[in-house]
């Protein structure tokens, strides 16, 4: 795991952690890079869904952690 140093308005980091009920900066950070990029795939796979185009071994997909 990379370690970095990022500077973050500290009352959104609260308001964060309060909506997504995490314990740490980190955790907080990590939320929301997740979600981040699920939201960025999300057209893509409901692209791909609408046009049946599946990968033919299912557990090759892609994951995506809550």
């Amino acid at each position: 795991m990379a370690v970095t140093t990022i500077d973050l308005d500290q009352p959104l980091l609260d308001d964060a952690k309060q909506l997504t009920g995490a314990r740490s900066n980190r955790e907080v950070v990590q939320r929301a890079l997740e979600t981040r990029i699920a939201v960025r795939r999300q057209p893509a796979a409901v692209e791909r869904i609408i046009a049946r185009d599946f990968a033919e071994d299912p557990t090759a997909a892609d994951e995506l952690r809550p």
